[in-house]
């Protein structure tokens, strides 16, 4: 992990830095308090340099807020331009909010052991902090930005999603996994047919919330992949929590063996993540999906069927078109038995 260093009262200072993005440690930070101007902020934070915030935390967030208004600031229409092709369109988007998040990230905040943050009316982050970084003993400085998704992660955390499908039973969503906050893809695994079988494959699990389903609908052995131990654990706990009896396992893709149904929702979206929490939503160059149906014949039971759950967003967003998705199934030896769809 790297350090973050500073010059604050005529002492220099050194202390882990933290960032769930990835993202690397300022190399300019200055001292920023309650004094300190909203058009001053933003100015320093676009320039690369850090504000380290020594004042009133909820003064710090209503800085960000100021910041994030002046960024959201419609720029000019240029007369007679034309409008960028879908795909160039949303690769400008990303990038556009890409820098945003860079520059609303230069808002830093301090903790001291046991996730403190040491500010006027700072909440109490221990739990939120503890749920996705584990406990930790050290100092460390972090983005509040970041901190804030920590803090809506664990609220989502501590609420649970009701599933219809699961008679409004909840999901809890754990910091990093993706949630099913739209559960329009999960009532359509409720919903279609069964093939006859005994075994079922969910393949990149997440939450768990599908693994859930299949065994609900009386499937006796369901085995829930993925490869993201934040993901492991989630599926782990909603099960137990539900008392659904699911084989959980760490792999890329598949486990061992074949089931007469293998299900996957794999991310929507054939873009790179910018960070890694991301990747539940961004494949770069459809790789999970084209290993899915690269795989799936292999893992198969005679007869057996292959789920795949997926959004045309990516056809609306000009990054992949119907043909390219039908001449995949056509190189990976599938054969289209069946389509449903659902808004």
């Amino acid at each position: 992990m790297d350090d973050i260093s500073w010059r604050e009262g005529g002492r220099d200072h050194r202390v882990r830095w933290r960032s769930e993005s990835g993202a690397p440690p300022p190399q300019r930070v200055t001292i920023a308090d309650d004094e300190t101007r909203a058009d001053d902020a933003y100015r320093l934070a676009c320039e690369g340099t850090a504000l380290l915030w020594r004042g009133d935390f909820q003064n710090a967030r209503q800085l960000l807020k100021a910041m994030a208004r002046r960024i959201d600031r419609p720029p000019r229409r240029r007369r007679n331009k034309p409008e960028p092709p879908q795909a160039q369109a949303f690769h400008l988007h990303r990038q556009a909010r890409a820098q945003r998040a860079r520059t609303l990230g230069m808002v830093l905040i301090p903790f001291d052991p046991g996730h403190v943050i040491p500010l006027r009316r700072a909440p109490d982050v221990q739990d939120a902090c503890t749920e996705a970084h584990g406990p930790d003993d050290q100092p460390y400085v972090a983005s509040l930005r970041e901190l804030l998704g920590l803090i809506g992660a664990h609220e989502w955390r501590e609420k649970g999603v009701p599933i219809p499908a699961l008679g409004g039973d909840r999901i809890h969503p754990h910091y990093g996994v993706f949630s099913p906050v739209r559960g329009e893809y999960v009532d359509l695994v409720a919903e279609v047919p069964l093939p006859p079988t005994k075994t079922a494959f969910d393949v990149g699990t997440g939450t768990g919330v599908l693994a859930a389903v299949l065994a609900r609908r009386g499937i006796g052995h369901v085995i829930a992949t993925d490869q993201d131990p934040r993901a492991l654990a989630c599926a782990q706990e909603n099960l137990k929590r539900l008392n659904i009896e699911v084989e959980i396992v760490q792999a890329d893709l598949f486990p061992d063996g074949r089931a007469g149904l293998v299900v996957c929702n794999p991310p929507w979206v054939p873009a790179k993540p910018t960070s890694p929490l991301e990747h539940a939503v961004y494949d770069p160059g459809s790789r999970m999906l084209r290993g899915f149906l690269t795989g799936l014949a292999d893992h198969l039971e005679p007869d057996g069927e292959g789920w795949l759950i997926l959004s045309d967003l990516a056809e609306h967003l000009g990054l992949r078109t119907r043909d390219e998705l039908l001449a995949l199934f056509e190189s990976s030896g599938l054969k289209v038995a069946g389509r449903h769809d659902t808004r």
